[in-house]
């Protein structure tokens, strides 16, 4: 086992070679140095010591002005200031500036070897809560990774269960194939466009991709039905906003989106439902969702009328810009290339083609 090393400095060569007799008997190591500016030459050659005894008067470098040159580069060396009765006042300034403790000249063998023990100890207990505190911490990381990954290994997971029932809703209503998928690709361009968090994002498109989910509820008579609905028809179809988010609100993960669920339908100046929102009553979410919305049906196909140009949307839509739509969503929304939405068209269209081929394959 390796002594402890111990730096002895005073300018009495015969002080400095009792103290060193006395802790080398005791199996400690010793090294020593005749000044405060030979002890810091000692100090800068990379040798480690764990105590540091230092004599209070010296010429060159006195005690108190070597324990503040090395205290901040040496702070696991407790140094103890040893002096005489009439210099107590200077040691104990010494203590508050950061010495561990002095020692009264003259001394006895075991007062000195108590308090080299006290403050060899006090550093092995301080190197330890050091080591035990950098352990906890990386302890600490460690499961808080675990734990982020496992949060986003199961949001994943969500995900693609969230995915499976956007397309097991466009099977139900073929007319909009794709329209989840598209409608939150608009809406996340535009979020992103607005400077919205990643954060936040992620709910504002969980909440676009499951907004039809309460058409899950709708009988397929009136969902399909190929001509206009009666106002009783209205009256039922209109139910999904709520049914998709008593549907939804039940996932804790999905909470806040089930808010966008349920307001997707709501209009800025508060003629929508199905509860009457109004202007920044409506969720952020919503609100960039209905202008992405509204982009999808006019640029999409539909029975009674083939798709339109973005350039027909982006004119309609800032037509109703302060009624339907949030303004600044939709200043928003005019300000971004009008290229990127057929681009985005584009992708899933090829999406879901590749995943249609694919189950026909199988």
């Amino acid at each position: 086992m390796v002594s402890d090393r111990i730096l002895v400095v005073d300018d009495e060569e015969t002080i400095r070679e009792i103290v060193c007799s006395m802790l080398t008997a005791a199996n400690y190591h010793c090294t020593q140095a005749s000044s405060g500016m030979k002890a810091l030459g000692v100090l800068e050659t990379g040798e480690e010591f764990s105590l540091m005894l230092s004599d209070l008067m010296m010429a060159d470098l006195d005690g108190i002005g070597l324990l503040e040159r090395t205290k901040e580069k040496y702070p696991d060396m407790p140094v103890v200031m040893v002096t005489a009765v009439h210099d107590i006042s200077v040691a104990l300034a010494a203590i508050r500036n950061g010495a561990y403790d002095y020692l009264l000249k003259p001394f006895e063998r075991e007062q000195l070897l108590a308090m080299v023990r006290r403050a060899l100890e006090n550093r092995r207990l301080k190197l330890e809560n050091r080591a035990y505190q950098s352990n906890l911490e990386a302890l600490v990381a460690a499961r808080t990774e675990q734990l982020r990954q496992a949060v986003s290994d199961l949001e994943r997971s969500y995900d693609v269960t969230l995915e499976a029932l956007g397309d097991a809703l466009d099977l139900k209503d073929a007319e909009t194939e794709g329209h989840s998928k598209r409608v939150t690709a608009f809406t996340i361009a535009i979020a992103r466009s607005m400077q919205v968090s990643k954060d936040d994002i992620s709910v504002i498109a969980r909440g676009a991709f499951l907004h039809d989910i309460g058409k899950m509820a709708i009988p397929d008579a009136i969902l399909r039905k190929p001509g206009a609905l009666t106002p009783e028809e209205i009256a039922i179809m209109r139910e999904h906003c709520y049914r998709g988010y008593v549907i939804v609100k039940k996932i804790p993960f999905l909470a806040e989106a089930a808010e966008i669920v349920y307001s997707h339908q709501e209009r800025f100046d508060g003629t929508g439902y199905p509860r009457g929102l109004k202007a920044e009553e409506i969720p952020l979410g919503a609100r960039i969702f209905s202008v992405a919305d509204t982009l999808d049906a006019i640029t999409s196909d539909r029975p009674y009328r083939p798709a339109r140009s973005v350039a027909v949307a982006r004119e309609e839509i800032v037509r109703w810009a302060g009624r339907q739509f949030d303004p600044k969503v939709v200043e928003t929304f005019t300000s971004m290339p009008e290229n990127i939405w057929m681009d985005l068209r584009r992708q899933i269209d090829a999406q879901i083609y590749r995943f249609a081929s694919a189950g026909k394959s199988t």
